[in-house]
């Protein structure tokens, strides 16, 4: 192993009789469909960026060993697949490459890093590999403009995007995207927001903070660090006295979102019934009519064994094992990036099943889908994506977090309606099994975490594409939500 070089792969289909570009014939597809723009024909290249110590040997090996099929595909290193004559006798008349920001995770880049370490144990640890995915278009309408095709093609939250017009392509200038080098983190400081300030400046820190907290939670945010036993403790401990810091404040704005305290349902309702005249107020429709109703069943029967304190809810199958069962929504995550907030939203509720008492088993995931009509043609606001979009997306991330994890969907649903434009609702769901006791005697829904206990997280690397997804959940999509 030598010193640490910069590798290009390049991998395209094969253009054998019978065999299609999927990934091309997609795009094309999608195109017709959602926008009633006829191509002639999309070709996809598949680009992985590779720095590692391997040496150029091994690199000519790791072509058809590791990212491409020798039997459908055709490999290449250090070279543009576009010049091959073989594989593209004409060159196309706009090319568009996208690639993932710098720190925004790339699940196919780890697979592709996991692959190399397999293949040679001697790499170095700071190996990184990246991917790239360049759309190759012949036959597309003079009025479809190459920077339209790529906004269709890429999320811009968390892509970036090269492009080579139909100029930049008769002189073989073809789009490049360089390593997305991830930027150092830079400790900050935990900075004092001072909250003794007017109520229109109040309103300015949660929305420039994208805080989503309105007047009312703010000024009891105010009135909390007012209180004489408040500063007095915070004194105590070394902290700003009679203020938060933006730590804290994030801390409360995600605690206090719509995705993790679920504010509706525990909201004051009046409602009118306008065709009985019935009238009535609603503390909570999470106590009145989840929780009060839970509990009193609760207090009747003896299979309703863990709920409202824990990861899931659990309950006696028989007397050998327990079922626990966990749903949530990713309703805002899934509008912003529909792969990857299902995705989060799928694995989410796995992990919840696993964390549930002292460890369950998932064995099987389900969902429900609501979205706008995927053949929709009537207006969008800027920056919402068109719902066959979000729909393919947020189908492909639970696949991808469920299925092909090994836990599989067994049931759902979808709906389709206009009023689920502005956001979808997506629901994800995980059950597990977990037996009734363990060989020591001990129930294992009964979860007592003491101090002393020792604290294990478990899990991937983390990546920098964190997208508020909590704080926005409590925020209405328009075409001035910040993307």
């Amino acid at each position: 192993m030598g010193q640490v070089q910069f590798f290009n792969f390049q991998v395209a289909t094969r253009d054998i009789e019978g065999l299609t570009d999927a990934r091309g014939e997609s795009i094309k597809a999608m195109l017709k469909s959602d926008y009633s723009i006829l191509v002639n024909s999309v070709r996809v290249i598949l680009g992985y960026q590779v720095k590692s110590n391997i040496s150029e040997k091994e690199a000519e090996r790791a072509i058809y060993d590791l990212f491409a099929d020798p039997i459908i595909e055709f490999g290449a290193l250090n070279q543009s697949l576009i010049d091959n004559k073989k594989l593209f006798p004409k060159s196309p008349e706009i090319a568009i490459t996208v690639g993932f920001k710098p720190g925004v995770t790339d699940n196919a880049g780890q697979a592709g890093l996991d692959g190399l370490t397999t293949i040679f144990p001697e790499v170095t640890e700071g190996s990184q590999v990246s991917t790239t995915m360049t759309y190759l278009f012949w036959g597309v309408p003079n009025d479809v403009t190459p920077t339209w095709l790529a906004s269709k093609l890429h999320n811009q939250m968390i892509e970036r995007a090269s492009i080579s017009d139909r100029k930049e392509c008769l002189n073989s200038n073809w789009p490049k995207l360089d390593f997305p080098e991830r930027p150092a983190l830079m400790e900050q400081p935990s900075a004092t927001v001072n909250l003794e300030v007017s109520d229109e400046e109040l309103i300015e820190i949660s929305e420039k903070g994208l805080l989503a907290l309105n007047l009312e939670e703010m000024k009891a945010i105010q009135a909390n660090y007012r209180k004489p036993t408040v500063r007095s403790a915070r004194k105590k401990l070394g902290l700003p006295e009679n203020a938060p810091t933006d730590a804290e404040l994030e801390c409360l704005a995600q605690t206090w979102s719509e995705h993790c305290c679920h504010k509706i349902f525990a909201a004051n309702i009046h409602h009118v019934d306008h065709e009985t005249g019935e009238d009535t107020y609603i503390d909570s429709l999470f106590k009145t009519h989840i929780m009060k109703p839970t509990l009193d069943i609760q207090s009747e029967v003896d299979w309703l064994l863990s709920i409202f304190h824990d990861n899931s809810g659990v309950i006696a199958w028989n007397d050998s094992w327990s079922l626990c069962i966990k749903a949530e929504t990713h309703n805002s995550p899934s509008a912003l990036d529909p792969y990857g907030g299902a995705m989060t939203g799928i694995v989410g509720v796995n992990r919840d099943i696993l964390g549930t008492g002292l460890g369950a088993r998932p064995i099987a995931n389900t969902d429900v889908f609501c979205f706008g009509p995927p053949d929709y043609s009537g207006y969008l606001p800027e920056g919402l994506f068109h719902p066959s979009r979000v729909f393919r997306g947020v189908h492909a991330g639970v696949r991808a977090g469920g299925n092909e994890s090994g836990i599989p969907t067994v049931n759902g649903a979808i709906v389709f309606d206009e009023r689920y434009l502005g956001k979808p609702l997506v629901y994800c769901g995980t059950v597990g099994i977990m037996p009734r006791k363990l060989p020591d005697g001990r129930q294992s829904h009964d979860k007592t975490p003491k101090p002393g206990n020792i604290i294990y997280m478990v899990g991937g690397r983390v990546g920098s594409d964190g997208i508020h997804g909590a704080t926005f959940s409590s925020l209405e999509l328009t075409e001035d939500s910040p993307s």
